[in-house]
């Protein structure tokens, strides 16, 4: 399994689960306006990036249009409106479960969009790796309507990834992170207008805008290029397990900017996180059977034109003789001979060794 990749996804992950502390200050904020802020912020650096890398950019046709749509509505807006409704019903542990549970369905999801089976060393793994998550969230309590928006956010953060995968091919990491910023500007502006008014823009306040700024920034621009990057090379099976890192790193990250040091219940959510990742990134290399096979076979036949004379390539007339007259006898019998030729040999090396 290459590194990259996964330094990509791990990466864009941790700059998430950053995010959690610094989407508290916008508590107060015309929400859908900072959002459309923010990715129309980020779409900006993109297509700079995009520019100063010399990466073309392609227009979306045909089917290629409802899948973005479907990343930035689903996974996106919808996400958005989840988030913040489901607070007013559940504690937020509640919704960190749902978002913990993605693993498992993109473990099973990804490959059967593509056409393939889940892997089951995977799929075990992403357990793991929402156990884990689970034990770092804690659990909470929500009632009827928390439960309902737990569920659109579990289903919306697994879409952004799901519905990316038909298109990464042809627009790749980058292009899928434009068009998916271009398309959230457009949605949350049009949103914003129509619920928070055209002045709401004007109640931002100076910590508002730095914390919209650092989501355009680390957890939009660059967070979606690394984590499409990863999903791209890895495949939505095992870039899914990297999910689990984000609460890991809103835990740390809480106790770095001075909150509690996290409980024992935590630590073990941690390094079930790590046992998980661990199963599921690393591979088990076996030795495929038939090429072993053919190798040993090769070798004792070149054992045995070495011990007979008159074959190989040095065997003269006496080989061709032979040769003659094996293609001249009854199937099966020449394949017999060898054998007992090669029993012989193996014998009269037991022997050796027993000397020995």
């Amino acid at each position: 399994m290459k590194a990259f990749p996964i330094l990509a996804g791990g990466t864009g992950m941790v700059l998430v689960g950053g995010s959690v502390a610094v989407s508290g200050h916008l508590a107060d904020a015309p929400d859908l306006t900072v959002q459309a802020l923010r990715y129309g912020v980020a779409c900006l650096l993109l297509l700079a990036w995009a520019r100063r890398t010399r990466t073309a950019l392609h227009r979306p046709r045909g089917r290629e249009w409802l899948w973005l749509l479907g990343v930035t509505g689903a996974g996106l807006l919808v996400f958005n409106i989840a988030l913040v409704h489901g607070a007013r019903h559940a504690e937020p542990a509640v919704l960190g479960v749902a978002v913990a549970c993605v693993p498992i369905l993109l473990a099973v999801g990804g490959p059967w969009l593509t056409g393939h089976a889940p892997a089951a060393r995977v799929l075990f793994a992403a357990g793991v790796v929402t156990l884990g998550a689970i034990l770092v969230e804690g659990l909470g309590r929500a009632d009827g309507a928390g439960v309902l928006w737990a569920v659109v956010t579990f289903a919306c953060e697994a879409l952004f990834t799901l519905l990316a995968i038909p298109v990464l091919g042809r627009h790749g990491p980058l292009g899928v992170s434009v068009h998916a910023t271009w398309l959230a500007t457009v949605l949350f502006g049009v949103f914003g207008v129509l619920i928070e008014g055209p002045a709401a823009v004007l109640r931002l306040h100076l910590d508002d805008v730095l914390a919209g700024a650092y989501l355009a920034v680390a957890v939009t621009a660059v967070a979606f290029l690394l984590w499409y990057t990863c999903v791209a090379r890895l495949g939505p099976g095992r870039a899914g397990l990297l999910t689990g890192v984000a609460p890991v790193s809103a835990a740390l990250t809480g106790m770095a900017l001075g909150g509690p040091a996290p409980r024992p219940l935590v630590w073990l959510g941690i390094a079930t996180v790590a046992a998980g990742l661990a199963l599921g990134l690393t591979t088990h290399r076996r030795t495929p059977a038939g090429p072993d096979r053919a190798a040993r076979s090769e070798q004792d036949l070149t054992v045995e034109s070495e011990l007979e004379p008159g074959t190989g390539a040095g065997g003269g007339a006496g080989g061709v003789a032979r040769s003659g007259r094996g293609s001249a006898e009854r199937p099966g019998c020449g394949r017999r001979r060898s054998y007992r030729r090669r029993n012989l040999i193996l014998g009269q090396a037991r022997s050796a060794g027993s000397r020995l």
